[in-house]
């Protein structure tokens, strides 16, 4: 990485339909897959499988808004650059630290889950090691971030193809035992029942899928935005739902439940009786978790630059490196934060305040979304409705503590706005 930087700099344009939707799956599949259905299923049992399909859908609404804004205005930051574009400054300055405070929390969750799997596929027990490999995969995620987007989108690409094999392999080992019905029965039969169970188990699985909104916030190094951007989001749903509802067919139809252990999968998988697929999937779940803090150190480092380039941090934080490819102090924000995290976070509780928040962040999203004038629009404004409507109502069903504390964060960020004031990284 050359040392010089530039502030106000702009980012190279470098990625294609692949190339996005490879980074869209990554963000995408991984926590997830290997461990929100997990936790989905514990709350709403076999209706795990309607929650997937229901967050999905809302998803794609959400998609299609975050879709048609990064087509019109491509550049780094997503939502937060929307918000100061089509609503107000204080709902732009919001949404942008919404943003940092929901996958931040993911990406420590990531580093967390990639402990796990990797303490279940040495054999070892659960400890207090697992936040040290945590924290380890931070530092090695942030300094491949800090070469630039086309070495990290090369190690993507390996990531995101031995994830899909370990699920593929996992999936083609499983179907052919689920041979008992009874285990889809009763069919809301978790610990939440219909409701709150059901709801509570959409928003989580709702943030499952947000990985696509990583190609929104790297709307700027996109080539051809308004072409690649809905093509490459569109594509990363629907390979994920797919895959997901069938990783979910075959937890419920040979377990009847996921399990609430560190490498619920592989515990799962182990018990299929065919040799080798239990490792496969410890590995492939390894490698899905790098995937995701990868592309959550390059999704909210390009926010960070945003939000440097208008104020709302330190001017340091607008400068790129003179070849134009990494925003260098931003990814070392964003890295310090998630290894802070890593080391203090609950991985439960992380991931319903990522529910929160990120919910309260897609629906600035869509209102957003309403504000395009015909011209812009590429698609009916019901789409954009319908994903407002979704995230509104189902934000309050995660557990309480995570959306009061989401409610204080959001609190304090707008009281700050308000006064002219700029809360510090």
């Amino acid at each position: 990485m050359t040392a010089t930087t530039q502030a106000g700099g702009t980012l190279r344009r470098e990625l294609g339909v692949f190339g996005a939707t490879v980074l869209g799956l990554g963000s995408i599949i991984g926590t997830g897959v290997f461990v929100s259905i997990g936790i989905g299923s514990e709350i709403a049992g076999p209706a795990v499988l309607l929650a997937i399909a229901m967050g999905g859908c809302l998803a794609v609404c959400n998609a299609l808004s975050s879709a048609q804004l990064a087509a019109n205005h491509p550049a780094s930051g997503g939502t937060y650059e929307y918000g100061h574009r089509y609503l107000t400054p204080t709902l732009g300055f919001a949404a942008g630290w919404m943003f940092l405070a929901a996958k931040s929390a993911s990406a420590a969750a990531a580093a967390l889950g990639f402990a796990g799997y990797t303490l279940a596929l040495a054999g070892a027990a659960e400890s207090r090691a697992g936040a040290w490999i945590g924290a380890g995969a931070v530092v090695a995620m942030t300094a491949l971030v800090l070469g630039g987007v086309r070495r990290s989108n090369l190690v993507n690409v390996v990531i995101v193809s031995a994830t899909l094999g370990s699920l593929l392999f996992f999936v083609l080992s499983g179907l052919p035992r689920i041979d008992d019905a009874s285990r889809f029965r009763p069919f809301f039969g978790g610990s939440g029942g219909i409701v709150p169970g059901l709801p509570e188990a959409c928003a989580l699985m709702f943030v499952a899928y947000t990985g696509y909104g990583r190609i929104a916030t790297m709307g700027e190094e996109v080539r051809e935005p308004r072409r690649t951007i809905p093509r490459a989001i569109i594509t990363t749903l629907v390979i994920s739902m797919t895959l997901y509802l069938c990783v979910g067919l075959v937890g419920v139809g040979t377990d009847g439940s996921f399990g609430s252990g560190a490498a619920p999968l592989s515990g799962m998988a182990a018990g299929f009786g065919v040799p080798g697929v239990a490792q496969v999937v410890a590995v492939g779940a390894i490698a899905a978790m790098l995937g995701v803090l990868l592309n959550l150190l390059l999704g909210l480092s390009r926010v960070v630059l945003a939000m440097g380039r208008r104020g709302d941090l330190p001017a340091v934080f607008a400068r790129v490196n003179r070849a134009g490819t990494t925003p260098a102090p931003a990814v070392l924000l964003v890295g310090g934060i998630i290894l802070g995290l890593t080391a203090i976070g609950s991985v439960r509780l992380a991931w319903s305040f990522s529910a929160f928040t990120v919910l309260v962040y897609y629906a600035i999203t869509n209102v957003a979304a309403l504000r395009l004038s015909r011209a812009e629009r590429l698609y009916h404004p019901a789409v954009a409705w319908a994903g407002l409507a979704g995230c509104l109502s189902l934000a309050f069903w995660v557990e309480p503590r995570a959306w009061v504390a989401g409610l204080a964060v959001l609190g304090l960020i707008i009281g700050k706005a308000r006064t002219g004031e700029r809360p510090g990284p």
